[in-house]
Parts: C-alpha cells; sequence; structure tokens
C-alpha cells in the first residue's frame, strides 16, 4: 500500500488512508461526550443515592448546582480530550473504547466468579452447621445479614476482581458458559444420586446464567454476533452500511441503554437503585445473598452496551467516510 503524503491538516488513519476535514473529530466528539455524559450520570447517582447528596438540579442548592455542572464539564473534558489528540484516526479511537469496554467485562466476570463461589462456600457451611464452628456465633449472625455480607464480602471480592482483570488477559465469555453448564450438571448428580439439594445450588446456576447473558452482549455486538432482522443490509454499500449502522447506533442502540439506565436508576425506588441500596436478597432461607447483584446486571448490560454502541458508531462513520479497514479490525475488543 502506497503510503500518501502527509501535511499539517491531513492525518494517515490506522491503515495509512487520509483524514480529512472536520467529520472525524465531530463524531469523536460526540462519542466521548456520550460516554462522559454516562459517567457523571453514575458518579451523581452514586453521589445522590449512596452519598446522600441532594442530586443534580437548578434548584439553588450550591451542592446541586455542582452536581449539575458536571454535565457540561463532562462534556467539555470529552471535547478538549478529542482536540488535543487529533491525530488519533477513527478505527483507533473505536479500538480503544472497544478494548476498554473488554476490560470492564473481563473485570465484571471476575466479580461474579469469586462472589458466586465464596457465597456457595459460606451457603453450604451455614446449612449444613459448620460455619458457626469456624467463625464464631457473632460472625455466624453477622455474614447472614446481607448488608454486613455484601459490605465485608462482596465488596473486597470486587476488588479483587478488578484486580484480576488487570492482571489477566482471559474475557471470561466462554469460561462463563463453562461454568453455569458444571454448576447445572452438579445439581442433576447431587439430585439424583445422592438425593442432595439446596436452594444456593439453583441461586448459583440463575447468577452465572444471568451474567452470561447480559454481560455477553456486549462482546457479542463487537463480534457481529447480534442477529439482523432485515432484508435490506447484506447488499448494501459498505459506505451505505457505515451510515445504517450510525443511525442504528445513536438512535437506536444508545438511546435503549439511557432508557434502561434513566428507568432503572433515575429515584432511590428505581428497579435498579433499590434492590442495591437494601441489599436485597431472596427468601429461600440459606440461599445465595446475590439477588441484589443480580438487579446491578441491568445497570452492566447498559454500561457495556452504551460502551460498544459508541465505539461501533465512531466504527461506522469511518465506513460512511469511506476511511481504509474495517468496522471490526481483527483484534479489536478481544483480549
Amino acid at each position: 500500500m502506497t503510503t500518501p503524503e502527509t501535511t499539517p491538516d491531513v492525518a494517515s488513519d490506522l491503515d495509512g488512508g487520509p483524514l480529512k476535514g472536520a467529520a472525524p473529530n465531530i463524531a469523536r466528539s460526540l462519542g466521548w461526550s456520550i460516554l462522559f455524559i454516562m459517567f457523571v450520570y453514575l458518579a451523581n447517582n452514586f453521589l445522590t443515592f449512596w452519598g446522600g447528596l441532594p442530586g443534580a438540579s437548578f434548584s439553588g442548592n450550591a451542592m446541586a448546582m455542582a452536581q449539575a455542572a458536571l454535565y457540561p464539564i463532562g462534556v467539555l473534558g470529552a471535547i478538549l480530550m478529542v482536540l488535543r489528540s487529533t491525530d488519533v484516526t477513527l478505527r483507533q479511537d473505536s479500538m480503544r473504547i472497544a478494548n476498554m469496554n473488554t476490560f470492564f467485562i473481563r473485570a465484571c466476570f471476575f466479580i461474579v466468579l469469586y462472589i458466586g463461589i465464596v457465597d456457595v462456600v459460606i451457603s453450604f457451611l451455614r446449612v449444613e452447621g459448620l460455619l458457626i464452628d469456624i467463625v464464631g456465633e457473632e460472625m455466624n449472625k453477622n455474614i447472614g445479614r446481607s448488608r454486613f455480607r455484601g459490605a465485608y464480602i462482596h465488596f473486597p471480592l470486587m476488588i479483587l476482581g478488578v484486580i484480576t482483570a488487570i492482571r489477566s488477559r482471559v474475557l471470561g465469555v466462554e469460561w462463563l458458559a463453562l461454568m453455569v453448564v458444571v454448576a447445572e450438571l452438579l445439581i442433576v448428580f447431587l439430585r439424583f444420586i445422592f438425593s442432595y439439594e439446596q436452594a444456593f445450588m439453583a441461586d448459583l446456576v440463575r447468577f452465572w446464567y444471568g451474567a452470561l447473558f447480559l454481560f455477553a452482549s456486549a462482546y457479542t455486538l463487537s463480534e457481529e454476533g447480534h442477529v439482523r432482522v432485515d432484508i435490506f443490509y447484506a447488499g448494501f454499500r459498505n459506505k451505505t452500511k457505515g451510515m445504517v449502522n450510525a443511525f442504528g447506533s445513536l438512535f437506536m442502540g444508545i438511546t435503549l441503554c439511557w432508557t434502561i439506565l434513566i428507568v432503572g436508576m433515575g429515584s432511590k425506588s428505581s428497579i435498579i437503585n433499590s434492590p442495591l441500596l437494601n441489599f436485597e436478597t431472596t427468601q429461600s432461607g440459606f440461599g445465595l445473598y446475590v439477588k441484589y447483584l443480580m438487579a446491578g446486571f441491568l445497570g452492566v448490560f447498559a454500561i457495556s452496551m452504551m460502551i460498544q454502541f459508541v465505539s461501533y458508531l465512531i466504527a461506522a462513520v469511518a465506513d460512511a467516510r469511506g476511511d481504509p479497514g474495517h468496522v471490526n479490525p481483527e483484534g479489536a475488543g478481544a483480549i
């Protein structure tokens, strides 16, 4: 491939093609602005419902106005970041965002892996009356309280999951599918061979099964694995496909993700916030204390899909412009 001559206002893209005009910076600014606004929304949600702050508004309360000001600051920060890196191409930015999402999903995988295993062990010991001999009566009572287990057992395991994700390159989607199968097989063997069955066994399958489908959706999108229900797309030219993908990502995919976040986290009693704030558990006796985390899976789904749709949007703009490369360069987002 012949490398084009570059000038101060023309940069080379990932495959050596030129970038012309302001379209790449506009697309990148839009994408990063969406992500920064999402991060601000999540931060304000935490500060409001966990930290006791009043929430973003222009009611005259200084703290509320400061929270509201974070949104335009986030947009400004995104634009400045793009203007300071104008040599970054659309494909490179798309790959960077996809890889960021891969790390997020990988961390979530290790979190559900650790919490699932540890909670199963705790529940088994409680069912068999062995936990009190190991940790004592007082600690046994504390572990039986969802707030204590969430704060002092689950949260440290979450931190361990993030640390593991930093050091590991295993995405975990395939392994999570295998773990669901193994957990279900154990239920069958223990039930029909040893006549042993407890609530925590089925809880583990549901916990990992829910994580598998909600965490893997963004990965499936990055690998073009979702089914397209249309009869026209396959015959489109690459530029037309790019325009269709950009429109769909912005007005359908990202809009859906925002709907989930706003409905699920818009108030203290929303379907995601309420279980998380109350460390909600099932009423199945010695089952796993993970129901509140399963409500959080919806948030993980919306966040990961939002990030991936932004990556997809930027790559689609590159396709619509006819930039060299592919929608998903080989290896993008797949670690």
